[in-house]
């Protein structure tokens, strides 16, 4: 059940905001701290549920702004791939209990979080490489499943498009394109696992003008806001809320 109480709007309108400030600017690799955030005062699935419709909105919203400025060969890869990484991500939904996912989200937001650390002090280098087909599918696989699972997909499609060395823009534009399929293919199985219910829909239906409202900051901040400072607040959010749904999992 979702108490509509202030708890959860103080939690979810900033949360859907910065969610949507992240898919609209900043490549969607920290999009999913919105899900996981959500998901400290909502069941996991109820919180997939609401955010799916919500980042398909952010999707349609901010696709028109960087039309045709993808890396096409790289956003191809990527969607084949995740079709079968959304394919594992569903039959694995129906075999485990929430508290396997409480874990998971909250493993992928500190490995997340520690893999930019270590990008940003140098201790880990991504170098740039050719294109590759397989590796653009195995990116997509793996960005599937975790995007099934708990909307995670931007940090594994972003090891493999930094190493392409693409420019700002253009890997922003690669990941909302190759998002708006990913999350297109989820809907079906979504609705067949029981993940959209009549409460998840009205969530949704309440947050959706925060949403567009991150978008529309998302898509101006991308030419006006350092990265480094965005990415900042972003990884204290992920390493406290990782570390928050790992404690409500184990305990």
């Amino acid at each position: 059940m979702i108490a509509f109480d202030w708890v959860f709007f103080a939690v979810g309108i900033p949360a859907i905001i910065f969610g949507g400030i992240a898919k609209g600017g900043f490549g969607s690799g920290a999009a999913f701290v919105a899900g996981a955030i959500l998901a400290l005062v909502v069941p996991p699935g109820l919180a997939l549920g609401i955010i799916l419709p919500l980042f398909m909105l952010v999707d349609a919203a901010t696709l028109r702004p960087y039309w045709g400025q993808w890396h096409w060969p790289s956003a191809k890869g990527i969607m084949q791939g995740a079709v079968p990484g959304c394919i594992i991500g569903a039959m694995l939904y129906a075999l485990v209990d929430a508290d396997v996912f409480r874990l998971l989200i909250g493993a992928i937001c500190l490995a997340f979080a520690a893999f930019q650390l270590a990008r940003a002090l140098g201790w880990l280098m991504v170098r740039q490489m050719p294109f590759s087909r397989n590796f653009a599918w195995a990116a997509g696989l793996v960005g599937g499943f975790t995007s099934f699972i708990s909307h995670a997909g931007g940090p594994p499609t972003a090891i493999f498009l930094l190493s392409q060395g693409l420019g700002k823009t253009a890997f922003q534009a690669t990941t909302v394109l190759s998002f708006w399929a990913i999350n297109w293919m989820k809907v079906v199985p979504y609705a067949y696992l029981g993940i959209f219910t009549l409460e998840t829909l009205k969530a949704s239906a309440v947050l959706a003008p925060f949403a567009l409202i991150g978008a529309w900051i998302g898509v101006r901040a991308h030419k006006l806001v350092p990265e480094r400072a965005f990415f900042a607040l972003t990884y204290v959010l992920l390493v406290a809320t990782g570390l928050r749904l790992i404690w409500v999992a184990l305990a």
